[in-house]
């Protein structure tokens, strides 16, 4: 959980950083390019997630060679996606920015952010199989260690560019590069450590064998489709809050990061669902696996609880921490209700997700995101013309819940699959 709540902390002071200059401007571009970046690299998350699946199940099998091997072939795969994102960033850029409709001075902006931080893809695809592996491998220091280094050098460097030199925007874009490469350097040493320790051979005939190329490829497939939808619900989320105007979209881009620190931290239970569930999983133990889900999912709901009281009676205080344009601050406000109820809502399908990525059930999560999208879309449709941005925010909750409905459904199939202990 630690490691987790450091990722959404970078996007909380970069628009904190921007947040003090003299206009909401910047908080929109830097909201506007951090959705650009979530399909360039978040659409990608299926790296993360289908190694920390896939090797769990290799540690519960005790398949040390295997393991090995899948980390190797997700290495490639990530080193390959990256370099297509660099070959293809401008069409992809200008893609990106046609499906946007902020303001022209806000999309300015968020073009030079977007031109500067696309040179990170490498890197930043390679960390996501280095945090799948050590989230597999049930070594959380390491991935803590990694994540700490990343946000706490982008946190530096951003204090540094932008206070320091005056670069704003392009200054929070080289930050964010800089400090992705410094850590998968840092990362790819920590996973030789790693490998050391567990042991098992490297063996090159095991990349090329056809049956684990495929259940590779099928399983990130699925989950890249699943991420795609999901991220397209945040896309049409902040979008559609540009259209309202720019004091409404840097209001929800503030809302938005205490959401997603929100989110974050709960997805550390999720994850560890994930190597545990996965690792019993693996090793065919139905007891364990549902122990691993039952402590997990306790957990996680215990500290949604406390989210939702910290933001009822803290929410404003924080709110203003990241902003000092009264405008925004008072219009955060407004909708901060909806912040408080979030986290008991959404903490159901997190769990579920991490249950699901350990068994590596990626079909199933691609159907379920898919009737939760649908749904989504049809709330915003609905409940936009009649609430307008609480009809939005109204349309996220929605979706959250559908999220874990549709999940929960598929659930008892993966128990049943299992043999009675």
């Amino acid at each position: 959980m630690l490691s987790n709540v450091s990722v959404p902390l970078v996007g909380i002071v970069d628009t904190a950083v921007v947040g003090h200059l003299p206009n909401a401007t910047f908080i929109g571009a830097v909201a506007l390019g951090a959705v650009v970046f979530s399909f360039l690299y978040w659409g990608f998350g299926f790296l993360r997630m289908g190694t920390t699946g896939l090797v769990a199940q290799d540690m519960g099998a005790r398949d040390f060679d295997e393991l090995r091997a899948t980390l190797t072939r997700s290495l490639i795969l990530a080193l390959t996606l990256g370099l297509v994102i660099l070959a293809l960033r401008n069409p992809a850029g200008e893609l990106a920015f046609w499906a946007l409709d902020g303001s022209a001075m806000v999309e300015g902006f968020a073009k030079q952010y977007y031109r500067v931080r696309v040179f990170a893809a490498p890197a930043t695809l390679v960390n996501y199989v280095i945090l799948g592996f050590a989230i597999g491998v049930q070594n959380t220091r390491a991935a803590l260690a990694l994540m700490l280094l990343l946000n706490i050098t982008n946190v530096l460097l951003d204090l540094l560019f932008v206070i320091g030199f005056g670069w704003g925007v392009e200054g929070v874009a080289a930050a964010s590069v800089i400090s992705e490469y410094i850590a998968a350097l840092f990362g790819l040493l920590l996973m030789r450590q790693m490998l050391s320790r567990l042991g098992g051979r490297w063996q090159p005939y095991r990349l090329f064998d056809r049956h684990r190329l495929k259940t590779l490829l099928g399983v990130n497939l699925n989950i890249f489709v699943r991420t795609l939808c999901l991220l397209f619900a945040f896309f049409h989320f902040t979008s559609t809050g540009a259209k309202l105007g720019d004091i409404i979209l840097a209001a929800n881009a503030v809302l938005m990061h205490l959401y997603t620190f929100m989110a974050y931290s709960l997805d550390g239970f999720a994850h560890a669902a994930e190597a545990l569930a996965g690792s019993a999983y693996g090793a065919r133990d139905r007891r364990a696996f549902v122990s691993a889900v039952r402590a997990s999912t306790a957990c996680a709901f215990l500290v949604s609880i406390v989210y939702c009281a910290v933001y009822a009676g803290f929410g404003s205080s924080i709110v203003a921490l990241i902003t000092g344009i009264a405008e925004v601050r008072t219009t955060a406000g407004e909708y901060l209700p909806w912040l408080v109820v979030a986290p008991v809502v959404s903490v159901w399908s997190f769990q579920l997700d991490g249950i699901f990525v350990g068994t590596t059930r990626a079909v199933a999560m691609r159907n379920a995101m898919l009737v939760s999208l649908a749904v989504f879309l049809a709330a915003v449709w609905l409940l936009l013309p009649l609430w307008g941005n609480h009809g939005l925010w109204a349309a996220l909750i929605v979706l959250m819940g559908t999220r874990a409905i549709t999940l929960g459904i598929w659930f008892p199939r993966i128990v049943r699959d299992l043999p009675e202990s």
